[in-house]
């Protein structure tokens, strides 16, 4: 009986120490997976906001200049998403 004890006792413990692994790794990519949520939204930021700003000069100029059309708005997203990719890609080299 005293080895069957000892040998149920090993199991359990066994099955502990797995159990206190698997949360810890639970623990951990959860703050991995909330860092890369965090990550993938500010380059979208990065990205998206050199766009609009691009966007609504454009649309001013245009107004500003009526022969202009709206060349000052296509123009200025274009060079705004330019903008954006360098701002992305210096991030992701960091």
């Amino acid at each position: 009986m005293n080895e069957e004890h000892k040998e149920q006792h090993k199991r359990l413990k066994i099955k502990v120490h797995s159990s206190v692994k698997k949360l810890d790794r639970a623990k951990s990519e959860h703050h991995n997976i909330l860092g890369q949520m965090t990550y993938l939204g500010t380059l979208g930021v990065v990205f998206i906001l050199p766009v609009i700003v691009g966007a609504y000069l454009g649309v001013w100029l245009d107004n500003k200049l009526h022969g202009f059309s709206i060349s000052w708005t296509v123009s200025l997203i274009f060079l705004g998403v330019i903008v954006g990719i360098i701002n992305v890609y210096l991030i992701i080299r960091e």
